[in-house]
Protein backbone atom coordinates (compact mmCIF):
# COMPACT_ATOMS: atom_id res chain seq x y z
CA UNK A 1 0.00 0.00 0.00
CA UNK A 2 1.07 3.64 0.05
CA UNK A 3 2.97 6.01 2.31
CA UNK A 4 2.89 9.53 0.90
CA UNK A 5 2.06 8.08 -2.50
CA UNK A 6 4.88 5.52 -2.54
CA UNK A 7 4.29 1.74 -2.21
CA UNK A 8 5.52 0.26 1.05
CA UNK A 9 5.33 -2.82 3.22
CA UNK A 10 5.29 -2.73 7.00
CA UNK A 11 8.40 -4.91 7.38
CA UNK A 12 11.38 -5.52 5.11
CA UNK A 13 15.04 -6.47 4.97
CA UNK A 14 17.38 -3.50 4.95
CA UNK A 15 20.00 -3.09 2.18
CA UNK A 16 22.50 -5.05 4.29
CA UNK A 17 20.15 -8.07 3.74
CA UNK A 18 20.15 -9.11 7.39
CA UNK A 19 18.74 -6.34 9.61
CA UNK A 20 15.00 -5.69 9.57
CA UNK A 21 13.20 -2.44 8.87
CA UNK A 22 9.76 -1.59 10.26
CA UNK A 23 7.39 1.35 10.45
CA UNK A 24 7.22 2.39 14.12
CA UNK A 25 3.45 2.41 14.52
CA UNK A 26 3.61 4.09 17.92
CA UNK A 27 4.57 7.29 16.07
CA UNK A 28 1.64 7.33 13.64
CA UNK A 29 -0.34 9.22 12.44
CA UNK A 30 1.64 12.40 13.08
CA UNK A 31 5.08 11.09 12.14
CA UNK A 32 6.27 8.34 9.83
CA UNK A 33 9.29 6.93 11.65
CA UNK A 34 11.26 3.92 10.48
CA UNK A 35 13.07 1.66 12.93
CA UNK A 36 15.81 -0.93 12.42
CA UNK A 37 15.88 -4.25 14.28
CA UNK A 38 19.33 -5.78 14.69
CA UNK A 39 18.87 -8.46 17.35
CA UNK A 40 16.41 -10.70 19.16
CA UNK A 41 15.80 -8.15 21.90
CA UNK A 42 14.85 -5.53 19.32
CA UNK A 43 12.23 -7.86 17.82
CA UNK A 44 10.80 -8.79 21.21
CA UNK A 45 10.59 -5.13 22.22
CA UNK A 46 8.98 -4.10 18.91
CA UNK A 47 6.24 -6.70 19.36
CA UNK A 48 5.64 -6.07 23.06
CA UNK A 49 5.61 -2.25 22.74
CA UNK A 50 3.38 -2.39 19.64
CA UNK A 51 5.85 -0.78 17.29
CA UNK A 52 4.54 -3.64 15.18
CA UNK A 53 1.03 -4.89 15.90
CA UNK A 54 -1.79 -6.77 14.26
CA UNK A 55 -1.77 -10.57 14.30
CA UNK A 56 -0.26 -11.23 10.83
CA UNK A 57 2.47 -8.60 11.23
CA UNK A 58 3.34 -9.87 14.69
CA UNK A 59 3.91 -13.29 13.13
CA UNK A 60 6.14 -11.85 10.41
CA UNK A 61 8.15 -9.83 12.93
CA UNK A 62 8.60 -12.92 15.10
CA UNK A 63 9.85 -14.87 12.07
CA UNK A 64 12.51 -12.26 11.41
CA UNK A 65 13.24 -12.15 15.15
CA UNK A 66 14.23 -15.80 14.91
CA UNK A 67 16.56 -14.92 12.04
CA UNK A 68 18.23 -12.22 14.09
CA UNK A 69 18.62 -14.62 17.00
CA UNK A 70 20.26 -17.22 14.75
CA UNK A 71 22.81 -14.63 13.58
CA UNK A 72 24.11 -14.47 17.13
CA UNK A 73 23.84 -18.17 17.99
CA UNK A 74 22.54 -21.02 15.83
CA UNK A 75 22.61 -23.69 18.53
CA UNK A 76 19.53 -25.69 19.55
CA UNK A 77 19.57 -24.05 22.96
CA UNK A 78 19.59 -20.54 21.52
CA UNK A 79 16.85 -21.48 19.07
CA UNK A 80 14.56 -22.67 21.84
CA UNK A 81 15.37 -19.65 23.97
CA UNK A 82 14.51 -17.26 21.15
CA UNK A 83 11.27 -19.13 20.52
CA UNK A 84 10.21 -18.72 24.15
CA UNK A 85 11.18 -15.04 24.31
CA UNK A 86 9.23 -14.13 21.18
CA UNK A 87 6.22 -16.24 22.11
CA UNK A 88 5.93 -14.42 25.45
CA UNK A 89 5.94 -10.96 23.82
CA UNK A 90 2.16 -11.00 23.09
CA UNK A 91 -0.14 -13.81 24.30
CA UNK A 92 -3.37 -13.52 22.30
CA UNK A 93 -2.64 -13.55 18.56
CA UNK A 94 -2.19 -17.14 17.35
CA UNK A 95 -0.22 -15.98 14.29
CA UNK A 96 2.75 -15.41 16.59
CA UNK A 97 2.96 -19.07 17.60
CA UNK A 98 2.12 -20.22 14.06
CA UNK A 99 5.02 -18.26 12.57
CA UNK A 100 7.44 -19.41 15.27
CA UNK A 101 6.44 -23.03 14.71
CA UNK A 102 6.99 -22.56 10.98
CA UNK A 103 10.46 -21.18 11.66
CA UNK A 104 11.35 -24.06 13.97
CA UNK A 105 10.20 -26.58 11.40
CA UNK A 106 12.39 -24.92 8.75
CA UNK A 107 15.65 -25.04 10.72
CA UNK A 108 15.37 -27.71 13.40
CA UNK A 109 17.42 -30.85 12.67
CA UNK A 110 19.38 -29.00 9.99
CA UNK A 111 23.15 -28.43 10.19
CA UNK A 112 24.00 -25.27 12.11
CA UNK A 113 25.81 -23.75 9.14
CA UNK A 114 22.61 -23.99 7.04
CA UNK A 115 20.16 -22.63 9.57
CA UNK A 116 20.58 -18.91 9.03
CA UNK A 117 19.97 -18.98 5.28
CA UNK A 118 17.02 -21.32 5.72
CA UNK A 119 15.55 -19.04 8.39
CA UNK A 120 15.73 -15.91 6.23
CA UNK A 121 14.22 -17.84 3.33
CA UNK A 122 11.27 -19.06 5.44
CA UNK A 123 10.68 -15.61 6.97
CA UNK A 124 10.49 -14.07 3.50
CA UNK A 125 8.06 -16.79 2.44
CA UNK A 126 5.86 -16.08 5.48
CA UNK A 127 5.75 -12.41 4.51
CA UNK A 128 4.90 -13.13 0.87
CA UNK A 129 2.31 -15.69 1.92
CA UNK A 130 0.63 -13.10 4.11
CA UNK A 131 0.36 -10.66 1.22
CA UNK A 132 -1.14 -13.33 -1.03
CA UNK A 133 -3.67 -14.36 1.61
CA UNK A 134 -4.72 -10.77 2.19
CA UNK A 135 -5.20 -10.04 -1.49
CA UNK A 136 -7.44 -13.10 -1.76
CA UNK A 137 -9.44 -11.97 1.29
CA UNK A 138 -9.81 -8.63 -0.44
CA UNK A 139 -11.23 -10.22 -3.58
CA UNK A 140 -13.77 -12.35 -1.72
CA UNK A 141 -14.82 -9.54 0.58
CA UNK A 142 -15.16 -7.08 -2.28
CA UNK A 143 -17.80 -9.36 -3.78
CA UNK A 144 -19.89 -8.82 -0.64
CA UNK A 145 -19.48 -5.06 -0.98
CA UNK A 146 -20.39 -5.24 -4.67
CA UNK A 147 -23.59 -7.12 -3.84
CA UNK A 148 -24.63 -4.33 -1.46
CA UNK A 149 -23.62 -1.64 -3.97
CA UNK A 150 -25.87 -3.22 -6.62
CA UNK A 151 -28.89 -2.49 -4.43
CA UNK A 152 -27.96 1.12 -3.74
CA UNK A 153 -29.81 3.94 -5.46
CA UNK A 154 -28.10 6.68 -7.44
CA UNK A 155 -24.63 5.29 -6.80
CA UNK A 156 -24.77 5.94 -3.04
CA UNK A 157 -21.69 4.62 -1.24
CA UNK A 158 -21.69 1.36 0.66
CA UNK A 159 -21.40 2.19 4.35
CA UNK A 160 -18.89 -0.09 6.09
CA UNK A 161 -18.08 0.10 9.79
CA UNK A 162 -14.80 -1.28 11.09
CA UNK A 163 -13.19 -1.53 14.52
CA UNK A 164 -9.51 -1.12 15.46
CA UNK A 165 -6.95 -1.43 12.65
CA UNK A 166 -7.01 -4.49 10.42
CA UNK A 167 -5.53 -2.77 7.40
CA UNK A 168 -2.12 -3.08 5.83
CA UNK A 169 -0.48 -1.74 8.99
CA UNK A 170 -1.69 -4.86 10.81
CA UNK A 171 -0.21 -7.15 8.17
CA UNK A 172 2.80 -7.26 5.88
CA UNK A 173 0.71 -5.55 3.20
CA UNK A 174 -2.88 -5.04 2.01
CA UNK A 175 -4.65 -5.85 5.28
CA UNK A 176 -7.47 -8.17 6.29
CA UNK A 177 -10.66 -6.27 7.18
CA UNK A 178 -9.69 -3.31 5.01
CA UNK A 179 -8.58 -5.45 2.06
CA UNK A 180 -12.17 -5.81 0.70
CA UNK A 181 -12.54 -2.03 0.93
CA UNK A 182 -9.30 -1.46 -0.96
CA UNK A 183 -10.32 -3.89 -3.71
CA UNK A 184 -13.82 -2.40 -3.95
CA UNK A 185 -12.25 1.06 -4.23
CA UNK A 186 -9.88 -0.17 -6.95
CA UNK A 187 -12.91 -1.60 -8.78
CA UNK A 188 -14.60 1.79 -8.80
CA UNK A 189 -17.23 1.10 -6.16
CA UNK A 190 -18.23 3.98 -3.90
CA UNK A 191 -17.39 3.09 -0.30
CA UNK A 192 -17.51 5.11 2.89
CA UNK A 193 -15.93 3.76 6.08
CA UNK A 194 -17.05 4.50 9.63
CA UNK A 195 -13.84 4.27 11.67
CA UNK A 196 -14.15 3.52 15.37
CA UNK A 197 -11.55 5.50 17.30
CA UNK A 198 -10.81 2.28 19.25
CA UNK A 199 -9.82 3.26 22.73
CA UNK A 200 -7.45 2.51 24.27
CA UNK A 201 -4.51 3.33 21.99
CA UNK A 202 -6.84 4.74 19.30
CA UNK A 203 -5.71 2.38 16.55
CA UNK A 204 -8.77 3.28 14.50
CA UNK A 205 -8.36 7.04 14.72
CA UNK A 206 -4.57 6.92 14.46
CA UNK A 207 -3.94 4.05 12.04
CA UNK A 208 -7.06 3.08 10.08
CA UNK A 209 -7.94 6.69 9.33
CA UNK A 210 -4.34 7.39 8.31
CA UNK A 211 -4.33 4.37 5.97
CA UNK A 212 -7.63 5.29 4.35
CA UNK A 213 -6.42 8.84 3.89
CA UNK A 214 -3.28 7.59 2.15
CA UNK A 215 -5.50 5.65 -0.28
CA UNK A 216 -7.98 8.56 -0.62
CA UNK A 217 -10.95 6.50 0.57
CA UNK A 218 -13.84 8.40 2.15
CA UNK A 219 -14.06 7.81 5.90
CA UNK A 220 -15.33 9.34 9.12
CA UNK A 221 -13.82 8.76 12.57
CA UNK A 222 -16.42 8.14 15.28
CA UNK A 223 -16.36 7.54 19.02
CA UNK A 224 -16.44 3.86 19.89
CA UNK A 225 -19.99 4.05 21.25
CA UNK A 226 -21.48 5.62 18.12
CA UNK A 227 -21.88 2.48 16.01
CA UNK A 228 -25.12 1.31 17.59
CA UNK A 229 -26.77 4.67 16.93
CA UNK A 230 -25.69 4.58 13.28
CA UNK A 231 -27.08 1.07 12.88
CA UNK A 232 -30.42 2.05 14.41
CA UNK A 233 -30.78 4.75 11.78
CA UNK A 234 -29.82 2.60 8.80
CA UNK A 235 -26.46 4.25 8.31
CA UNK A 236 -24.36 1.06 8.29
CA UNK A 237 -24.68 -1.54 5.53
CA UNK A 238 -22.15 -4.01 6.88
CA UNK A 239 -19.40 -4.45 9.44
CA UNK A 240 -16.00 -5.96 8.68
CA UNK A 241 -13.46 -6.51 11.44
CA UNK A 242 -10.25 -8.47 11.74
CA UNK A 243 -9.27 -11.15 14.23
CA UNK A 244 -6.37 -12.16 16.42
CA UNK A 245 -7.64 -15.72 16.82
CA UNK A 246 -10.60 -17.80 15.66
CA UNK A 247 -11.54 -20.82 17.78
CA UNK A 248 -12.56 -24.16 16.28
CA UNK A 249 -16.24 -23.42 16.95
CA UNK A 250 -16.16 -20.07 15.13
CA UNK A 251 -15.80 -17.76 18.13
CA UNK A 252 -13.63 -14.77 17.28
CA UNK A 253 -11.17 -12.92 19.49
CA UNK A 254 -10.47 -9.35 18.42
CA UNK A 255 -9.77 -5.90 19.82
CA UNK A 256 -11.80 -5.01 22.91
CA UNK A 257 -15.18 -3.60 21.89
CA UNK A 258 -15.74 -5.92 18.95
CA UNK A 259 -18.28 -7.97 20.90
CA UNK A 260 -20.42 -4.88 21.55
CA UNK A 261 -20.42 -4.04 17.83
CA UNK A 262 -21.57 -7.57 17.05
CA UNK A 263 -24.41 -7.31 19.58
CA UNK A 264 -25.61 -4.04 18.06
CA UNK A 265 -25.32 -5.51 14.56
CA UNK A 266 -27.41 -8.51 15.54
CA UNK A 267 -30.08 -6.31 17.06
CA UNK A 268 -30.28 -4.21 13.88
CA UNK A 269 -29.89 -6.98 11.27
CA UNK A 270 -26.56 -5.59 10.02
CA UNK A 271 -24.27 -8.25 8.51
CA UNK A 272 -21.18 -8.77 10.68
CA UNK A 273 -18.16 -10.23 8.88
CA UNK A 274 -14.73 -11.17 10.17
CA UNK A 275 -11.71 -11.18 7.84
CA UNK A 276 -9.86 -14.29 8.96
CA UNK A 277 -6.64 -15.47 7.28
CA UNK A 278 -6.09 -19.19 7.80
CA UNK A 279 -3.06 -18.72 10.13
CA UNK A 280 -5.42 -16.91 12.54
CA UNK A 281 -7.66 -19.98 12.90
CA UNK A 282 -6.68 -22.03 15.94
CA UNK A 283 -8.15 -25.48 15.46
CA UNK A 284 -6.63 -26.53 18.78
CA UNK A 285 -8.88 -24.24 20.82
CA UNK A 286 -12.41 -25.59 21.16
CA UNK A 287 -14.12 -22.31 22.00
CA UNK A 288 -13.09 -18.70 22.43
CA UNK A 289 -14.44 -17.93 25.86
CA UNK A 290 -12.50 -20.63 27.70
CA UNK A 291 -9.57 -21.29 25.39
CA UNK A 292 -8.14 -17.95 24.30
CA UNK A 293 -5.91 -15.97 26.69
CA UNK A 294 -6.95 -12.32 26.93
CA UNK A 295 -3.99 -9.98 27.18
CA UNK A 296 -4.12 -7.33 29.89
CA UNK A 297 -1.88 -4.39 29.16
CA UNK A 298 -0.58 -1.49 31.24
CA UNK A 299 -3.16 0.85 32.73
CA UNK A 300 -1.48 3.95 31.33
CA UNK A 301 -2.91 3.09 27.90
CA UNK A 302 -6.36 3.82 29.34
CA UNK A 303 -5.36 6.59 31.74
CA UNK A 304 -3.53 8.71 29.16
CA UNK A 305 -3.99 9.92 25.60
CA UNK A 306 -1.35 11.10 23.17
CA UNK A 307 -1.83 13.67 20.44
CA UNK A 308 -0.41 16.64 18.59
CA UNK A 309 -0.75 20.09 20.11
CA UNK A 310 -1.61 23.19 18.10
CA UNK A 311 2.07 24.11 17.91
CA UNK A 312 3.04 20.69 16.55
CA UNK A 313 4.37 19.01 19.70
CA UNK A 314 3.43 15.37 20.44
CA UNK A 315 2.28 15.19 24.07
CA UNK A 316 0.70 12.62 26.38
CA UNK A 317 -1.78 13.77 29.01
CA UNK A 318 -3.52 11.96 31.85
CA UNK A 319 -7.33 11.89 31.73
CA UNK A 320 -8.02 9.68 34.77
CA UNK A 321 -7.85 11.00 38.36
CA UNK A 322 -4.76 10.11 40.34
CA UNK A 323 -5.47 7.14 42.57
CA UNK A 324 -8.17 5.57 40.37
CA UNK A 325 -7.52 1.96 39.45
CA UNK A 326 -7.45 1.15 35.74
CA UNK A 327 -8.15 -2.16 33.98
CA UNK A 328 -6.95 -2.65 30.43
CA UNK A 329 -8.30 -5.77 28.74
CA UNK A 330 -6.93 -5.69 25.21
CA UNK A 331 -9.33 -8.16 23.55
CA UNK A 332 -12.78 -9.69 23.82
CA UNK A 333 -14.50 -12.71 22.30
CA UNK A 334 -17.43 -12.48 19.91
CA UNK A 335 -19.53 -15.67 19.95
CA UNK A 336 -19.97 -17.43 16.61
CA UNK A 337 -23.75 -16.98 16.75
CA UNK A 338 -23.28 -13.23 16.18
CA UNK A 339 -21.04 -13.60 13.11
CA UNK A 340 -22.47 -13.63 9.60
CA UNK A 341 -19.41 -15.18 8.02
CA UNK A 342 -15.62 -15.46 8.00
CA UNK A 343 -13.93 -13.91 4.96
CA UNK A 344 -10.96 -16.18 4.29
CA UNK A 345 -8.50 -16.46 1.43
CA UNK A 346 -10.57 -19.40 0.14
CA UNK A 347 -13.94 -17.69 0.29
CA UNK A 348 -16.68 -17.08 2.84
CA UNK A 349 -16.78 -19.72 5.59
CA UNK A 350 -19.60 -20.17 8.09
CA UNK A 351 -18.51 -19.66 11.71
CA UNK A 352 -19.33 -23.21 12.75
CA UNK A 353 -17.28 -26.13 13.99
CA UNK A 354 -18.29 -28.24 10.99
CA UNK A 355 -17.46 -25.58 8.39
CA UNK A 356 -14.09 -24.81 9.95
CA UNK A 357 -13.21 -28.52 10.14
CA UNK A 358 -14.01 -28.82 6.44
CA UNK A 359 -11.99 -25.66 5.74
CA UNK A 360 -9.00 -27.19 7.51
CA UNK A 361 -9.18 -30.39 5.48
CA UNK A 362 -9.22 -28.67 2.07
Amino acid sequence: MKVNGKPSRTIWLEPDRWSVGIIDQTQLPHRVVLARLTGLSDAVRAIASMQVRGAPLIGAAAAYGMCLALRADSSDEALESAYRALLAARPTAINLKWALDEMLAAVRNRPREERLALAYQRAAEICDQDVGINRAIGRHGAELIAAVAAKKKNGAPVQVLTHCNAGWLATVDFGTALAPIYVAHENGLAVHVWVDETRPRNQGAALTAWELGQEQIAHTVIADNTGGHLMQHGMVDMIIVGTDRVAANGDVCNKIGTYLKALAASDNAVPFYVAAPSPSIDHGVSDGLTGIPIEQRAGNEVATVTGRTSDGRIESVRIVPDGSEVANYAFDVTPARLITGLITERGIVAPTREALAAFRSR
